[in-house]
């Protein structure tokens, strides 16, 4: 999805037309991207993403993943590079997508989708086929997370054991996110908290 601006933090690139994310690792590490340089559209920092994906490093491979805020891609790209079996991301911003469709293109990736979607509204209804990862970074101050993660909870995208991945202004412990998630990681960068739980039966 578009995102408006982020509480500033050191990661924060000036406008210059375009942005730039790197793949870190797996299949495609060190390929180079650019994303539309829109309002908010940025990359989860490297050590961030880094870290998140040695934390998923043991349940990755051959997962289905679903990005419902793409922004850049980088989640979902990077999700791909290392083994997901299949992933599907959203966005509103047509640029955006546009890019990313181009990226998979690039790639001869066949296995990841974008869709140009609002996120809480294709949420909002019966899921077609579950997930085992799902990354969520909805634009902050916004009120998009806690409606989001209970949408995934009430209308069965998520695999019995799944992952989700938040990234929100507030600790993860306020949060108020479904009561058969189960906090595994947290840690913190500048404004930003970021968290990734585990789905329980």
């Amino acid at each position: 999805m578009s995102r408006p601006p982020k509480r500033t933090t050191a990661h924060a690139q000036p406008s210059r037309g375009e942005g730039h994310l790197r793949i870190i690792a797996g299949e495609w590490r060190s390929r180079r991207f650019s994303f539309p340089d829109a309002e908010g559209l940025r990359p989860t920092p490297d050590r961030v993403r880094e870290t998140l994906f040695n934390w998923l490093a043991p349940y990755l491979p051959g997962a289905s993943v679903l990005d419902p805020f793409a922004g850049s891609g980088a989640l979902f790209l990077e999700a791909l590079s290392r083994g997901a079996s299949r992933a599907l991301c959203l966005d509103l911003n047509g640029d955006a997508v546009a890019s990313l469709r181009k990226h998979l293109q690039t790639l001869g990736c066949d296995n990841g989708q974008v869709q140009q979607d609002d996120a809480l509204r294709y949420l909002d209804r019966p899921a077609d086929s579950t997930f085992d990862l799902v990354f969520l970074d909805p634009p902050f101050n916004r009120d998009l997370l806690l409606p989001a993660c209970e949408h995934l909870e009430r209308n069965g995208w998520l695999a019995q054991n799944a992952w989700v991945y938040t990234e929100s202004e507030s600790a993860p412990s306020s949060l108020g996110l479904p009561a058969n998630w189960r906090l595994h990681r947290e840690k913190k960068t500048g404004n930003v908290h970021y968290a990734l739980w585990q789905r329980t039966a």
